[in-house]
């Protein structure tokens, strides 16, 4: 695993933005994994900005999102469907039929993750896995306790997760209590991941997946388990890091950081 601190969130947003831009320059079909929530906001905004600015080419890859709401309409505001287009579907030059997106709306939720799953397979895999992580350690929606093993399922979301994404609704009892999700074995299948958090509420849970032991009751920590894992924090979510001597040095040889990104 490669720790990556950057100064500030715009700075993280820049570097994570190129990482992928570089799988994209390398790999013109990839197979991408994409996460929702405040955190990629900049870095989606970056890969627009490189698209309009550098013509980085979207029209090959294929996309796979990582969760949504059981029971929210595409069109909901508040869906990740939305979100996804809203913020860089609509604005770069993708191919629609290579989107997929949970549907939360789904007449029979079991059916639809086993077909997500072969879509998946079917493509290929995924490349390049882009994940944000919850305060309770989750990546998607897998929660503390979820197997290594995991498949796409429907998973019940913790009280936590309920009251944190509920700023996005308005009200809590709004807030959906279960998701589709892709399992922690679908991720861990990812050929690389990119994971990226900022803030200082993340700071306590970022040195638990990175530093302490693998536990599902942490789900980010069975990346330490995955040979190919990048991880882009700024400094507030870094402060709680024992190594830091060691990770300033993988940010400040960027050259060599370049390489293994591009490895």
């Amino acid at each position: 695993m490669e720790v990556i601190i950057a100064d500030n969130y715009d700075e993280m947003s820049k570097i994570s933005a190129e990482f992928i831009a570089a799988e994209i320059r390398r790999k013109h079909d990839l197979t991408l994994g994409l996460a929702t929530g405040d955190t990629p906001l900049g870095m989606y905004r970056e890969l627009v900005n490189l698209h309009k600015r550098e013509g980085l080419d979207f029209s090959k890859i294929t996309t796979f999102n990582l969760d949504e709401y059981v029971g929210l309409d595409p069109l909901h505001k508040n869906s990740y469907n939305y979100f996804m287009n809203e913020n860089i579907f609509k604005h770069v030059n993708i191919n629609q039929s290579k989107v997929f997106v949970p549907q939360g709306n789904t007449n029979d939720p079991e059916i639809f993750c086993e077909w997500y799953e072969n879509k998946i397979n079917d493509a290929g895999g995924i490349d390049l896995q882009i994940l944000g992580i919850g305060r309770n350690g989750h990546i998607a929606f897998n929660e503390p306790g979820s197997s290594f093993a995991s498949r796409t399922r429907v998973k019940a979301l913790y009280k936590e997760t309920i009251e944190d994404n509920s700023r996005f609704f308005n009200s809590q009892d709004d807030v959906p209590r279960f998701a589709i999700s892709m399992g922690i074995g679908t991720i861990l299948d990812a050929k690389k991941i990119l994971l990226i958090a900022n803030g200082i509420k993340k700071a306590d849970v970022c040195a638990k997946f990175i530093e302490g032991p693998v536990t599902s009751m942490i789900t980010a920590s069975a990346l330490q388990l995955h040979s190919n894992v990048t991880v882009v924090l700024d400094k507030d979510a870094a402060s709680q890091l024992t190594r830091t001597e060691y990770y300033d040095w993988i940010r400040n040889n960027k050259h060599l950081v370049q390489k293994m990104i591009g490895s």
